[in-house]
């Protein structure tokens, strides 16, 4: 039996010490992903003692990043990245223009090329959705109004840094570099720039066509054709075998990086009714080789670069932590998006990640960036990633410091939105005894539809403009904003409705809508959709009013149709 086994003693040590460090992080109130990234420490090259392997660990990391993105996909359809388009697209592009400039400054600063600096400041642009989505979903707003924008503004990121990868090869001369050789497997840099241009976008569309058109249809069908043979083993091979295969192969065919295939990927295996199935299904491999993800990271890291190059390193912290963060909050609020979502989105750009290294790498490979670009990339990485959690637990005490400052918290009004007032063309028997509906997404539609269909009047409170907007012109009455906040349900009419309906998958704020509902018409009944029994459990407590828990009104449903099929057959018989 062979003793050379690099493979097994990386993934031996990479999750061994995982555990061990990602329970001690635990057990000190840490998130556990900053155990894994000391783990990662600890084994890597740059560390006296036992060193893994690093290009195993690169090559395993990728393989977490793609089932990573996978996950993303099956949480994140087309029509959630369309709903966000007019945030995340004008959002992202523009945040990532003023974080590069941030770094290129810094990095002019220290006497580097223009080249340098423009591949340094774009490493410091683009934030790690793998990270967000973990933030996300520990917080429970994976699935709100405020993480889908955070996550479409991540894969806007993730398009833009893909043409970058693309464009910076042919471009590398005339910015101070080297042009690659044939070996790499990259464009020559004699073909002129608007032909990388056209076969760049001619790849990108030739492969999001495939998935549209005939990925949608091939991939669920299979999905469903497995399923039937019962074999859950099979279910599971399918799933992991998609998400890793279609990501092969659009970096072989078209050029696309893994990470956006795998995120495709799972995005046209979500319009099966297995979905639901294939994340569970999925989820232990995708979190073990999550793991691999951040220890591989960490085995990147060199801590001299710490006492070498302190200030410097500060520097690059305070940028990704502070700068782009702050470019990105005043960018939702000129958006006129609310106090809450540009706080969400701003925590999350807190850090950077996996594409920040492959761009660092390709920087150093191009000639254009000096190592220590690339080794205080790593650095800013590590230390925002075990920081991001922190900032994502100051965004509720910054929005009660807002609300606590009125001064300084009009500034951030959005009261002269003209989608955040009910127009004075309403009539007013529809604001009498009329619903109040929270929330027009999948449940909130077919509620409004039934009400529609029965002339009951209804009013919508929608977190989301473009909806809101659809909606008027549609001729439904509807007002923009969170209805957490007092302004909205008042804008709705909340002291003359008959009926408070939540159907909003986030129910962090229910409690606030149901008191201010009360408190402005203490009649008010008040309906709650919830995921749980233990949300409907505390919810009871609150007196939240009707609960309807998901899984036990799809049961009811079933059975109360099995039951009448039973009653017509018995019928039948006797006769």
């Amino acid at each position: 039996m062979p003793h050379d086994i690099p493979l097994i003693t990386t993934i031996a040590a990479a999750l061994g010490f995982g555990l061990v460090f990602g329970f001690i992080a635990t057990r000190l109130k840490l998130p556990a992903l900053v155990g894994y990234l000391a783990a990662g420490i600890l084994i890597g090259p740059a560390t006296p003692g036992f060193a893994a392997d690093t290009v195993l660990a690169g090559q395993l990391a990728e393989i977490g990043v793609m089932l990573m993105m996978f996950g993303v996909g099956l949480h994140f359809s087309l029509d959630d990245l369309w709903e966000v388009r007019r945030i995340a697209l004008p959002g992202a592009v523009l945040q990532i223009a003023a974080a590069t400039g941030m770094g290129m400054a810094l990095s002019h600063w220290w006497g580097w090329s223009i080249g340098g600096g423009l591949v340094f400041g774009l490493a410091l642009s683009v934030a790690s959705t793998v990270v967000l989505l973990r933030a996300l979903e520990e917080r429970g707003i994976l699935d709100s109004f405020n993480g889908r924008i955070a996550v479409g503004w991540l894969v806007v990121e993730d398009l833009v840094t893909v043409l970058v990868l693309v464009l910076l090869p042919p471009l590398a001369s005339s910015l101070g570099g080297a042009a690659p050789d044939d070996g790499h497997g990259v464009a020559d840099a004699a073909v002129p720039l608007w032909q990388t241009l056209a076969i760049t976008f001619g790849k990108v569309g030739g492969f999001i066509a495939f998935m549209m058109l005939i990925g949608r249809k091939l991939f669920p069908w299979l999905l469903w054709q497995v399923a039937r043979t019962n074999s859950r083993e099979l279910f599971t091979l399918c799933v992991i075998a998609a998400a890793v295969g279609i990501a092969y192969g659009a970096t072989k065919l078209f050029g696309i990086s893994f990470a956006l295939g795998a995120f495709f990927a799972g995005m046209v295996l979500r319009e099966s009714e297995l979905s639901h199935r294939a994340a569970e299904e999925s989820l232990p491999l995708r979190d073990a080789f999550a793991v691999l993800f951040f220890v591989s990271v960490g085995m990147l890291f060199e801590p001299s670069i710490v006492t070498g190059q302190p200030l410097k390193l500060l520097a690059v912290v305070a940028i990704i932590v502070f700068g782009k963060s702050i470019a990105a909050y005043l960018l939702v609020i000129v958006l006129r998006y609310p106090l809450r979502t540009a706080l969400t989105v701003s925590a999350s750009l807190a850090q950077i990640g996996e594409f920040s290294f492959i761009l660092a790498a390709l920087g150093i490979s191009l000639k254009l960036m000096p190592h220590e670009g690339q080794s205080l990339i790593l650095a800013g990485a590590i230390i925002s990633i075990a920081l991001n959690p922190l900032v994502f637990a100051a965004v509720k005490p910054l929005e009660r410091w807002f609300g606590r400052n009125a001064g300084l918290a009009a500034k951030f009004d959005r009261s002269a939105d003209p989608l955040a007032e009910l127009p004075m063309s309403v009539p007013q028997e529809h604001l009498h005894d009329q619903v109040v509906l929270v929330g027009y997404g999948r449940v909130g539609r077919r509620i409004a539809a039934t009400l529609a269909a029965k002339g009951i009047p209804y009013v919508v409170a929608e977190q989301n403009r473009e909806v809101v907007d659809q909606l008027r012109k549609d001729g439904i009455p509807a007002v923009a904003g969170n209805a957490g906040e007092p302004a909205v349900l008042i804008q709705a009419h909340i002291a003359r409705a008959r009926m408070l309906v939540i159907a909003t998958p986030d129910t962090f704020h229910v409690r606030s809508m149901v008191e201010t509902a009360r408190a402005l018409n203490p009649g008010i009944k008040t309906v709650v959709r919830t995921h749980s029994e233990e949300e409907a459990e505390l919810l009871r407590t609150e007196r939240a009013g009707e609960i309807f828990i998901g899984e036990q009104e799809l049961a009811k449903g079933m059975a109360e149709f099995v039951s009448e099929e039973f009653a017509h057959a018995q019928k039948g018989a006797a006769h």
